[in-house]
């Protein structure tokens, strides 16, 4: 499929150069409420209770107080379990998803009213492992979910799976489980191209730093921010701004192109699709200051479904050059992170 890219006006003062993202990122950003939203592809979704189910609890994946190797995952399995028995009998695999990060998990806003056209990396492998467990890849019920309902929305029992750019971590480990990794990312800024911030240093000192709750950009900053101003006044209360620090990460982007801040930090993985949208910013500083890596989520103790969504990934990466994740990173990723010839090599537990 050929993606066609959109130039915007530059410029100061009212909405920074968009290009043809602009109606899916302030319309994304306005609708990701703070619920969950339903975006069904075939069929409506029947929720409620607990998909983990009694008895998955076994053991978390890495014991919070030894998380030496956080990526260490389940060994992969075909094998069946409580999990894997519930989505079938459903018929229908429930993602969490990101449904406004562009070649991640969007909608393309050019395919028309009434298309279903949720795509993107995450979405390729959302469907690989619909295809793995049910044999179809449409067997998907995807539901759209906030940066910092990602964690709730396992534990509470409405999704699966979330696969939405999720960096494993031993503090996220204590609440979810996580897969093998399947990409490797790290925080940078995205400013204008005409700002005088030069990356993660102290040309943020003074400036207006926007992140989203619950992501480890708020992390970072909130162990260095070089002076950076990057707390809302009433934050984490009922009366928070959600100015400098959002629900959705998309979020921070609409408020750099409305002069509301002068930075984002994020993961470079999504800030070099946003720059390829928009002439007007860019990524700052050489590389990313951090070292990360996504994984799919599960709930914590989900045992059977991680170790099977571990086989689907380490399907995934066979192939080489022409595995099937090298074909969807071609597809989505390459042209703003050019030069990855692999994705990140599995790592397993012994137990």
């Amino acid at each position: 499929m050929t993606r066609k890219r959109t130039g915007g006006r530059s410029g100061r003062g009212g909405l920074r150069g968009w290009g043809g993202v602009t109606g899916m990122a302030v319309a994304c950003a306005v609708t990701a409420a703070a619920t969950l939203l339903p975006l069904s592809r075939h069929g409506t979704a029947v929720l409620g209770g607990d998909l983990a189910g009694p008895g998955t609890a076994r053991a978390a994946q890495i014991r919070s107080d030894a998380c030496t190797d956080p990526e260490a995952s389940l060994p992969p399995s075909s094998a069946g379990g409580p999990n894997i028995e519930r989505i079938k009998q459903r018929g229908k695999l429930i993602a969490g998803v990101d449904q406004n990060s562009f070649s991640w998990g969007y909608r393309d806003p050019a395919a028309g009213a009434g298309k279903d056209s949720l795509e993107g990396f995450d979405i390729d492998l959302v469907r690989a492992i619909a295809q793995d467990i049910l044999g179809d890849p449409d067997a998907v019920i995807f539901r759209a979910i906030p940066t910092n309902q990602r964690i709730a929305a396992l534990e509470n029992g409405k999704v699966d799976v979330v696969v939405r750019t999720m960096t494993i971590n031993c503090a996220r480990l204590k609440q979810v489980s996580f897969s093998t990794a399947y990409f490797q990312a790290g925080q940078q800024v995205l400013a204008p191209k005409d700002s005088p911030i030069t990356g993660y240093d102290r040309s943020l000192e003074g400036k207006r730093v926007c992140t989203a709750v619950g992501s480890t950009a708020y992390e970072a900053l909130e162990k260095q921010s070089y002076g950076a101003v990057y707390k809302d006044p009433h934050d984490g209360t009922a009366a928070d701004e959600d100015q400098l620090t959002v629900p959705n990460q998309l979020d921070c982007l609409v408020r750099l192109q409305l002069n509301e801040v002068d930075a984002v930090v994020t993961d470079n993985a999504l800030a070099a699709g946003q720059a390829a949208q928009d002439p007007a910013v860019e990524l700052k500083g050489d590389k990313p200051f951090t070292t990360e890596y996504y994984g799919v989520a599960a709930k914590l103790g989900a045992d059977d479904l991680v170790a099977r969504v571990n086989q689907v990934l380490a399907d995934y990466r066979r192939g080489g050059a022409d595995s099937r994740w090298m074909r969807s990173y071609q597809r989505w990723l390459e042209e703003g992170l050019p030069g990855i010839t692999a994705p990140p090599a599995p790592k397993y537990r012994d137990n």
